[in-house]
């Protein structure tokens, strides 16, 4: 059973299934994230949807990429949750299943391409309490050994 954060699934409402891969990507005592402006600012762990017939490194490679301009080297999965949420760039409700990867930087190669972000670098106790969803939260928090 995969781990749900936030709201429940609202009774009645139709969910498009949205699989999506994140990292957390350390450096030291530091983690890479990104700042998303719209359509509420809000800091992440970097990552985003799996395309169709996209494996989900390659989209956790691009997502990367697109929202902090950094290459990174995945080293391993620590695992996945799920929240259901409203899109609003998409207009959709969708349950999003999102798999944690934990990863280091290998080389800033530009701005992120992705508009509206922004690449930021935070310590791991800030960002425990700094990301704006409880699921990012939780996989931060439990890399410093304050949760199981």
């Amino acid at each position: 059973m995969i781990r749900r954060f936030g709201e429940a699934a609202q009774a009645g409402r139709r969910y498009v299934l949205r699989p999506g891969a994140y990292a957390m990507i350390a450096r030291g005592g530091s983690l890479l994230l990104t700042h998303q402006a719209e359509p509420l600012p809000e800091i992440q762990l970097p990552g985003g949807g799996i395309d169709p017939g996209e494996s989900p490194l390659a989209a956790l490679h691009r997502e990367v990429f697109e929202e902090t301009g950094w290459r990174i080297a995945p080293l391993r999965r620590l695992g996945a949750f799920r929240r259901f949420t409203y899109m609003p760039e998409y207009d959709i409700w969708a349950e999003k299943l999102c798999h944690i990867y934990l990863a280091r930087p290998v080389r800033p190669l530009g701005a992120p391409s992705e508009p509206g972000h922004s690449a930021l670098w935070m310590t791991a106790e800030e960002a425990a309490h700094r990301l704006g969803n409880s699921g990012d939260r939780h996989f931060v928090q439990r890399q410093l050994g304050w949760v199981r």
